[in-house]
C-alpha cells in the first residue's frame, strides 16, 4: 500500500474507533457524532482505495460519488451501495440543527460502516 493510502485507512480507523467509543457512552449520548464518525471512516476507506489505484477524486463527503469512482477497480463492490448509500446523509445534514440520530441509527450506522471496513479491508489484505 502507498503511504497516501496508508495514512487515508489510519484516518479511516480513527474514525472507527472514534465511532464505536461514542456509541458506548451511556450518560449524555451523542448518535449524531456515532453516524458522523462512521460515515467519515467510510468515506476515507474509499478515499483510501482510489489512492492507492491511482485515481483521481474530487474534495467530497458523498460516499455514492466516491463508490461509483472505486467500482471501477472493486467491480464486487456495487454490492455494498445500499449500505454506503444509508451512511451517506451522515457527513453533513445531522451535524446541524433540523436532523437527529437516533439510538436506533447510531446502531445501523455502526453495522454499517463495520461491514463496509471489513470489505475494503479485506480488498487491502488487512485483518478485520
Amino acid at each position: 500500500m502507498n503511504p497516501q493510502a496508508a495514512e487515508w485507512v489510519e484516518k479511516a480507523e480513527g474514525d472507527w474507533n472514534a465511532a464505536r467509543q461514542l456509541n458506548r457512552v451511556r450518560k449524555d449520548p451523542n448518535y449524531d457524532s456515532v453516524c458522523f464518525h462512521c460515515q467519515q471512516s467510510v468515506e476515507k476507506y474509499l478515499k483510501a482505495r482510489l489512492e492507492e489505484a491511482g485515481i483521481n477524486f474530487p474534495k467530497t463527503h458523498d460516499l455514492i460519488k466516491l463508490l461509483g469512482l472505486a467500482v471501477a477497480v472493486e467491480p464486487q463492490w456495487v454490492a455494498i451501495h445500499p449500505l454506503v448509500a444509508t451512511l451517506n446523509p451522515y457527513a453533513i445534514g445531522y451535524r446541524y440543527p433540523g436532523l437527529t440520530a437516533t439510538k436506533s441509527d447510531a446502531k445501523a450506522a455502526i453495522k454499517d460502516c463495520k461491514d463496509v471496513r471489513r470489505v475494503i479491508r479485506t480488498a487491502f489484505g488487512l485483518p478485520v
